[in-house]
């Protein structure tokens, strides 16, 4: 299915260079770790000019203060291996059109993060999490806003127990390897089964706080609005949906008939990957999946395959649909909102056997 060209050979599929985004391709979305250089680049702003070697704890802390690099990496580390996607990943498909960077399938990759529990970073400042509500989060990567006259800093939180999971990290490495300036070195926040918003690179501040964060990409971006013109009933944006891509064949492929392999990746936040049906006619029937063998954790997306056998010439509209351990699956429709986040509905592609 992938090419055997080299990974610096190939190239990310361009949405926008200020700031930059790019996406994946999809051939290379389902390897078990993504190579750095064809990890997909989600960005509010420009480039950061020159990130701290360290951040500043703060807040409701006994010691506040600065943690240079030197001295996280000397604490015990952890490896945390994870999906992270966009929360604006397949932004495209909606119907109706939604505004924002028109991604496609590719806005989701994988790898293995090394680097340190925020607990035990937080534990070691003497955070009071007793009276602690959220940690917030802040990067150095800053700009204007088009809905907005002044420069932010993008700044998010988490709450109390999400930041308490042993596997949310201060990541330094990434795939064993000293981690990428484009995608967050020195150090990034790696939020495992959460949109990768949560995420966020070039992590420069983190303050203890008692009350809820009301920042801009916390209570305007990255909130779901399930109306056209309204905030009635807007809820934040978190764990990521169970999802699926259809890696090959390609989207309006011409194929040889005969048997075919439709092969692809599944995901959830919540749960692993339990099951995963292939239709071959347009959701009229519907077929199990075969499953490869996974992890334990519901981090890391799960690749299957089924044999689609003697396949006659004709057009053919091919869907693939994933079930999680806790009883979520893919609807046929998408939960339509406002930004165009967490889209999953069933995945469709179309193909002509000849």
């Amino acid at each position: 299915m992938c090419s055997k060209k080299a990974p610096e050979e190939l190239y990310l599929k361009t949405l926008s260079l200020e700031p930059e985004n790019q996406e994946t391709p999809i051939p290379f979305v389902g390897n078990d770790h993504v190579h750095s250089s064809l990890f997909y680049r989600r960005n509010h702003f420009s480039y950061p000019q020159e990130p701290a070697a360290g951040f500043t704890i703060d807040g409701l802390v006994e010691s506040p203060g600065f943690i240079s690099l030197e001295n996280i990496k000397a604490l015990p580390s952890r490896t945390v291996e994870t999906v992270l996607e966009c929360a604006g990943n397949k932004r495209s498909l909606f119907e109706p059109k939604t505004f924002g960077e028109p991604w496609g399938k590719g806005a989701i990759s994988q790898g293995e993060w090394r680097g340190v529990p925020l607990k035990i970073l937080l534990g070691k400042a003497g955070w009071d999490k007793e009276t602690a509500v959220e940690v917030i989060t802040a990067a150095g990567d800053a700009g204007e806003r088009p809905d907005k006259k002044d420069v932010y800093t993008y700044t998010r939180s988490l709450p109390v127990e999400k930041a308490m999971d042993p596997d949310t990290i201060i990541a330094y490495e990434y795939n064993g390897r000293p981690l990428s300036f484009k995608h967050g070195a020195p150090l990034r926040l790696i939020v495992p089964g959460w949109y990768a918003m949560a995420s966020m690179k070039w992590v420069e501040r983190i303050t203890v706080s008692k009350e809820t964060f009301e920042g801009l990409f916390q209570t305007i971006d990255y909130v779901y609005y399930p109306h056209k013109n309204s905030r009635k009933d807007a809820f934040p944006v978190t764990t990521m949906n169970v999802n699926s891509i259809i890696q090959s064949p390609a989207d309006m492929e011409i194929i040889k008939e005969g048997t075919q392999v439709i092969e692809g990746i599944a995901w959830s936040g919540e749960a692993v990957i339990e099951l995963v049906e292939v239709s071959t006619d347009g959701g009229q029937t519907w077929s199990e999946a075969q499953l490869e063998p996974q992890g334990e954790t519901s981090y890391t997306w799960t690749k299957w395959y089924y044999e689609w056998k003697e396949a006659a010439a004709g057009e053919y509209t091919l869907m693939a649909r994933a079930c999680d351990a806790s009883g979520r699956q893919q609807p046929m429709q998408a939960f339509w909102n406002q930004k165009g986040y967490g889209y999953n509905a069933v995945e469709t592609i179309q193909v002509k056997l000849k």
